[in-house]
């Protein structure tokens, strides 16, 4: 879109708040299954996130080749699968309780803390980060 012809309420309106990112119901080691892709149904552990892009980098999924150099003597060149971002919205919680894929909401604690619940077991969440 034409950003910079967008005042700040269109874009508040649109859904992004500031930084121009959406806000992110997956954290670091939480494990996700592919909605969609050549890698539908495979789950895996989230390495990274990425709120500004909107992407998350899964562990084996998502692989690309990427051809190398040698660098010095030391560093073997060649093929090296590595694994790629994939869009936040194609993946899904797997919540640790149940196993079962589940979409979560934030709760607020009577000790003040904002935990995020599985909607199928009702049951916290606990991000091990």
């Amino acid at each position: 879109m034409f950003a910079h012809r967008l005042n700040s309420s269109l874009v508040t309106y649109l859904g992004e708040n500031r930084l121009g990112a959406m806000s992110i119901h997956i954290k670091k080691e939480d494990r996700v299954v592919m909605l969609s892709g050549k890698d539908r149904g495979k789950t895996g552990r989230v390495l990274a996130v990425f709120p500004k892009e909107n992407a998350v980098l899964v562990e084996r999924i998502n692989l690309m080749k990427h051809h190398t150099r040698q660098g010095g003597y030391r560093q073997q060149g060649g093929i090296i699968e590595r694994e790629v971002p994939v869009d936040i919205s194609n993946v899904m919680l797997v919540c640790p309780r149940c196993s079962r894929r589940a979409r979560t909401y934030r709760k607020k604690l009577e000790t003040g803390y904002r935990v995020r619940v599985c909607r199928k077991c009702q049951e916290v969440i606990e991000s091990s980060s």
